[in-house]
């Protein structure tokens, strides 16, 4: 039973507690973990900052998926409070609209005729009428902005289908992403560490709780999502090798020397080893069967010396984890400057590595020496904390956004009993 405090809040708000069953995750995820919300702690000095917070949360008999003020009675990240502010103002200007269907149909717009307008202004609280006005293109529009969709005032396909998912959905997307921002450190948890949010594919430096700098990231594509964990950053590696993805081997490099030759190879400065373990030896590209590698039925393990031709640019930021992941740079900037920034395969990109550096090392660090793969130790190591935001806050309440992973959907069903997929942010 949550003390009466609590529960007078919970009500002032319009919240209730759920009872819902814990899920069953699959055998290949740690059984603490919560698939779709909770990050995996590579590093045992990290986990325990969190799991005290739990244990606090537990005295006042909190529960998931109920947007409570967790913060009114304990430290949580700041984005945990935009966020729960931001679910209040959802309510109040879109929570308590008439939940009225819209039909399917041809685009409706500004001067538009089509006896479904009637429908559209009573579904967005407006008064009476079947004139498509000025007054609903700019609703229409305020509630494209809102929901992820682009404020064309045009309501069609996409926006038919966030309409007709009605408030409680959106509350429920919220609640979930609360969850997750619920598992951020909170102010006096943690000096300075990395923030990624991989919703949003933006980083932020923290110190002393508050974000000091931020940047564009880009992070893996919906095949090969980045994972939401924390680890350690230890170490940078200057001048970094790049290890060639297999698959980028069979089917961009492999053909390449089919057709070309191996001066190929040896124009890009590409070196061919044996397998992927620290103890691979390095083979002859010619004593390779090139056809086979493009076929997919051998494979080699590919290397590019450190150059400005080099994926992983002048640095990479490593938090020594099994799966994988670290932060780098990258060569090629125009990248950031697109919408579409979730394209790499699971590794995170930084905007303006240097920068990070800086930060980091708490002023410049340049290489010692020519050599491939120069360690540099980081003063004090940096926890770094991977998340998966779909909703963010904004100075008017929040922006919905696209689920380009498709983890809210399974998170939606275990918890509120919906099967049916998450229709949402998908922009025109």
């Amino acid at each position: 039973m949550l003390p009466h405090s609590v529960l007078t809040i919970l009500a002032a708000m319009g919240l209730a507690a759920l009872d819902a069953p814990l899920p069953v995750e699959p055998v290949d995820v740690p059984p603490s973990v919560e698939q779709g919300v909770d990050m995996v702690y590579v590093d045992p000095e990290i986990a325990p900052v969190f799991q005290r917070r739990e244990i606090q949360a537990g005295s006042f008999d909190f529960r998931p998926w109920t947007g409570a003020p967790v913060d009114m009675f304990m430290p949580v990240h700041p984005l945990y409070t935009e966020l729960r502010r931001g679910l209040v103002k959802y309510r109040q200007r879109w929570g308590d609209l008439p939940d009225v269907a819209i039909p399917a149909g041809p685009a409706m717009k500004d001067g538009a005729a089509d006896e479904r307008i009637a429908l559209l202004r009573e579904r967005l609280g407006l008064p009476p009428g079947d004139t498509f006005d000025a007054k609903l293109t700019a609703t229409v529009k305020e509630f494209q902005q809102v929901h992820g969709l682009k404020p064309d005032g045009i309501v069609a396909g996409a926006t038919i289908d966030s309409l007709n998912l009605g408030p409680d959905h959106y509350e429920r997307l919220l609640m979930i992403n609360l969850e997750r921002a619920r598992r951020l450190p909170a102010a006096g948890d943690v000096k300075r560490y990395i923030l990624v949010d991989a919703g949003a594919a933006q980083l932020w430096m923290y110190e002393n709780g508050k974000p000091v700098d931020s940047m564009k990231v880009i992070v893996g594509s919906k095949a090969t999502k980045t994972p939401m964990m924390a680890a350690m950053m230890r170490y940078a590696s200057l001048n970094p090798y790049w290890n060639v993805p297999a698959d980028l081997t069979q089917t961009l490099i492999a053909p390449k020397v089919v057709a070309e030759g191996l001066n190929y190879l040896v124009e890009r400065d590409y070196e061919v080893f044996t397998d992927f373990t620290d103890d691979a030896q390095r083979i002859d590209p010619a004593t390779v069967d090139w056809q086979a590698v493009a076929a997919g039925s051998t494979e080699v393990r590919m290397r590019r010396g450190p150059g400005p031709w080099n994926s992983m640019g002048a640095i990479k930021f490593m938090m020594p984890n099994d799966y994988g992941i670290y932060l780098h740079d990258t060569p090629d900037k125009t990248l950031f400057t697109k919408d579409d920034r979730w394209i790499s395969n699971g590794c995170i990109r930084v905007e303006d590595a240097a920068r990070l550096s800086k930060w980091v090392f708490g002023g410049e660090r340049q290489p010692e020496t020519n050599e491939p793969e120069e360690r540099a130790d980081l003063p004090e190591p940096i926890p770094v904390y991977i998340t998966y935001l779909t909703v963010g806050a904004s100075p008017t309440g929040v922006v919905f956004r696209q689920d380009r992973y498709d983890r809210d959907a399974p998170v939606m069903a275990r918890y509120f009993g919906q099967e049916q997929e998450v229709a949402v942010n998908q922009v025109r």
